[in-house]
């Protein structure tokens, strides 16, 4: 399949590098990295390593990063993508296992699942990640082990089908609510996540109760886009 791997990235250019050089040691070299506003070097590392970079001139935020990641990838006819975090928790050598569901037609969209293989989550990552998985069956009807994973692939029925609303964090549930609502089928995979004192400063996903806060409000406002 014609894959397109999607890092949404906000002044990752400490990380970024080992990030892309990671992703082509196991043969992705279709990376498209979106600069959500950096005002570090980001892009221009990013370009220099062989990714595509398309640049937000502000920074909009999780959601509109990878809503941009969805739609360069359909204008250019890719029919799988993968989404993956700009801070390094992630290892390119689990992203085989999530397609493969995908390559043989079992479901749509894999999750890659921190819980399901749990180990080393921070304490406060931790009530977070539950906080999201409960709002997600609340609000959405929809069970996941990790509402904010940040590893993810969509088949190419996901990604004509799924829409993109939200620009912040809670893109992460919406989309829950875009496979519900769609019909589309997923599953859910146990990857090994790796935290350093980096990915916790430069995680999309850094727990505070503000955040939980903001995410539900803008949960909830999805129901009615």
């Amino acid at each position: 399949m014609k894959t397109l791997v999607v890092i949404p990235a906000h002044n990752e250019s400490a990380k970024i590098a080992e990030v892309i050089r990671d992703l082509k040691k196991f043969g992705y070299h279709n990376i498209l990295v979106v600069d959500d506003g950096s005002t570090d070097n980001t892009g221009k590392i990013s370009q220099k390593c062989g990714a595509k970079v398309v640049t937000h001139v502000v920074n909009r935020g999780l959601g509109a990063g990878l809503g941009t990641g969805f739609e360069f990838a359909k204008r250019n006819g890719y029919n799988c993508l993968v989404t993956f975090d700009g801070d390094g928790q992630h290892e390119a050598k689990d992203i085989k296992r999530l397609l493969f569901p995908i390559q043989k037609g079992v479901c749509d969209v894999v999750i890659g699942s921190r819980l399901l293989a749990q180990k080393g989550m921070p304490w406060q990552r931790l009530i977070i990640n539950h906080i999201s998985n409960f709002s997600t069956l609340m609000l959405y009807r929809v069970r996941t082990t990790d509402a904010t994973s940040g590893l993810r692939a969509f088949g190419k029925k996901a990604l004509n089908q799924i829409k993109i609303k939200t620009d912040r964090m809670e893109v992460s549930n919406e989309f829950f609510w875009e496979i519900r609502r769609n019909s589309l089928k997923f599953l859910e995979i146990p990857i090994k996540a790796i935290y350093t004192e980096y990915s916790e400063k430069h995680s999309h996903n850094t727990a505070s109760l503000w955040q939980a806060v903001y995410v539900g409000k803008g949960m909830l406002l999805r129901l009615f886009r």
